[in-house]
């Protein structure tokens, strides 16, 4: 089978989108959130919450890849304002599970939606680098490649119960307690990166 000229740009299209989502959600970095925000989770309800998670991250790129640049523009909001709200956020959450030792039971379920869904994976810099995907490649291009780069974040966490096995209980517990103090030191990054461009501060 002869590839064309313009199979072979798509697919490297493809391939572009999906590397550089697949960097910049850094699931691998993010797995020490993972087990932190899960631990002490029954197994399936922890493979509920990577789905939930996936699929908040999917359904916020759909929205910015179809609708993005106009509903900033239409609310007049900027990258730096999801930076600073996304900072919040986390900051308030990794304050819970350093005071708990994990996340409340009451919030089990919405883990996968925040923070792990957004803004964890989907944060500014997926959302800037979609963004700008859609202006330079085809629009199908991106579409394939966001799904790529999600398949792959999902076998990311799902082989995560290896690690669960392997670490063990004060292990997780350990991994836990330092993932909630670098959450919190990114969530101060988020919010001093959003206030010093609100100030133009360098």
């Amino acid at each position: 089978m002869i590839i064309s000229p313009a199979n072979m740009a798509f697919w490297i299209q493809v391939i572009k989108v999906a590397t550089a989502l697949f960097i910049i959600t850094d699931s691998f970095g993010n797995l020490p959130f993972y087990i932190a925000l899960t631990e002490g989770v029954p197994p399936p309800e922890r493979r509920r919450i990577t789905l939930t998670a996936i699929l908040t991250g999917l359904i916020m790129m759909a929205f910015f890849v179809f609708a993005g640049s106009l509903v900033l523009d239409l609310f007049d909001l900027t990258l730096d304002d999801l930076r600073v709200a996304g900072g919040v956020l986390l900051l308030i959450i990794s304050i819970e599970v350093l005071m708990r030792g994990k996340v409340a039971a009451e919030h089990r379920e919405d883990i996968g939606v925040v923070p792990l869904g957004s803004p964890l994976l989907v944060g500014p810099g997926a959302i800037t680098t979609v963004l700008v995907m859609t202006k330079l490649y085809q629009l199908p291009a991106v579409v394939l490649g966001v799904l790529i780069c999600f398949t792959l974040i999902w076998l990311v966490f799902h082989f995560a119960e290896i690690v669960f096995k392997v670490i063990g209980r004060n292990g997780s517990l350990i991994v836990t307690k330092i993932a909630a103090i670098l959450i919190a030191a990114i969530a101060v990054r988020f919010i001093r990166v959003g206030i010093q461009a609100f100030f133009k501060i360098i």
